[in-house]
């Protein structure tokens, strides 16, 4: 089902581990800062209402969405990091710098989950307008952001089950 039809807000929270004691990076890109600040929010809130502690989420800025993979890669090599989430925001706009750059991010995240064995959450929106990001970002499809927190603990869950 595509976004345009779902409200990024509503998921299952069946059976969520304890996050108290786990430690979360928010990797957040400044540009399109009015989208990433809304997605940072949303993060960050259902990370503190599925128990997570305020002092257990570090935040780190990034200039743009490009830059979340060396952030993200840095973060996740830290011992007392268990999950990072990168927040950013590309539109498409009148180039193809959104397909470069959009392509290198997920790719990037995805070789430090990897390199790392660690969850990092792609909590990239791509949409094609502004007003796309804003409906994805807090507006009447919901937050992306609440959605990538409830990976990041989701993934924690799984790589307790797998790694027992």
């Amino acid at each position: 089902m595509s976004s345009a039809n779902k409200n990024l807000s509503v998921f299952s929270t069946d059976n969520l581990p304890d996050i108290s004691t786990r430690r979360f990076a928010l990797v957040v890109a400044e540009w399109n800062e009015e989208v990433t600040e809304a997605l940072f929010e949303g993060a960050y809130q259902t990370l503190l209402n599925h128990g997570a502690q305020p002092d257990h989420i570090i935040r780190a800025n990034v200039p743009g969405s490009y830059e979340l993979t060396t952030a993200a890669n840095w973060l996740a090599q830290r011992a007392d990091i268990d999950a990072v989430i990168a927040i950013g925001c590309v539109i498409q706009g009148e180039t193809k710098h959104n397909d470069y750059i959009n392509h290198a991010v997920a790719q990037g995240l995805t070789n430090v989950s990897l390199k790392t064995n660690k969850p990092v959450i792609f909590g990239v929106l791509t949409p094609n307008t502004q007003q796309q990001a804003l409906d994805r970002a807090g507006g009447i499809h919901g937050n992306k952001g609440d959605e990538a927190a409830i990976t990041a603990i989701k993934m924690l869950k799984l790589s307790e089950l797998v790694n027992e």
